[in-house]
């Protein structure tokens, strides 16, 4: 699947003064990134606060997206929970069609032992019309999915064909490239180890920056892809202070304080979760004025 290859971006979900989902500013935002050179797009995952989402607005997320892409990125549908039976329940009337990959994320909260989190994705692929990334992100899920889970479903499911790594270990992520097929993609779900994860031999990230300054992390992973190693690291200097601070205060409070300072959507966030404090929008707006500055 060489659509993987490169930068998808896990978009968020806007809301207007009302709290409703504002589909306007959705729009834009696929518009933007598109523009911006991002190679495919991730609805409904983490940063989307799909979990705070009716079903209704489950739909009215996938809808906006579809229509406003028009078929011109690939795109990629989350599809995950802690009930199994659930997730496969849900893979067995949801339309995908307009989808090429579900991204399914690790059981979170049960803390399954690695066999139990191999028959989950047994089952989860069993269920599956269209192929899967994994999603291992332990620090939400309170558990890591280990390299050798990974190549085992890798080796035993042929639509099992990419995993979103964000454990933020290098080591792991060196490990996971080393004992998967060779077809089999190693996404980053990390922004700020994307360059070096894709210089190491991966397929390039998920990234939650990257709706932010499009253009510039985009340019950053296709470098790296291409081996321009000075180059790409100098993206990465430039870029590096943003991804630390967008997730200081929790995802997506972060990335929407850009969104909004380049003037798509305001930074409402769903409860549980709260805006960026002002100290923090401030020194949001301070690392991204240089992006920017000509867009607004």
């Amino acid at each position: 699947m060489k659509e993987l290859l490169g930068t998808g971006v896990a978009l968020v979900t806007p809301f207007n003064e009302e709290g409703a989902v504002d589909v306007f500013a959705l729009a834009n935002i696929v518009e933007y990134n598109i523009s911006g050179g991002i190679e495919y797009l991730v609805v409904l995952g983490t940063t989307g606060e799909s979990v705070t989402l009716s079903k209704g607005e489950q739909q009215l997320v996938i809808d906006t997206v579809v229509a406003a892409n028009a078929g011109r990125l690939p795109l990629v549908l989350g599809v995950g929970g802690n009930n199994t039976a659930k997730v496969v329940e849900e893979l067995s009337v949801i339309d995908l069609s307009d989808f090429m990959a579900v991204l399914s994320v690790s059981p979170y909260y049960n803390k399954p032992t690695q066999e139990g989190v191999y028959q989950h994705f047994k089952a989860v692929s069993l269920a599956s019309p269209i192929p899967i990334i994994l999603y291992n992100v332990p620090g939400r899920t309170g558990s890591n999915v280990l390299p050798e889970t990974v190549a085992r479903l890798a080796q035993d499911f042929e639509n099992i064909v990419a995993v979103k790594e964000a454990s933020g270990d290098i080591v792991q992520v060196l490990e996971l490239i080393k004992k998967t097929p060779a077809n089999f993609h190693v996404i980053s779900g990390d922004d700020i180890t994307a360059l070096s994860s894709v210089l190491a031999g991966g397929s390039g990230v998920i990234s939650v920056i990257g709706q932010g300054v499009p253009k510039e992390f985009s340019s950053m992973i296709r470098l790296g892809l291409q081996k321009k190693v000075a180059e790409a690291f100098a993206l990465q200097y430039d870029l590096q202070e943003g991804m630390q601070l967008i997730f200081e205060e929790g995802n997506p409070a972060g990335i929407k304080t850009i969104l909004e300072l380049v003037g798509l959507s305001n930074a409402a966030v769903r409860l549980p979760l709260v805006e960026a404090t002002v100290e923090l929008k401030q020194k949001i707006g301070t690392f991204a004025k240089p992006f920017i500055k000509v867009r607004v």
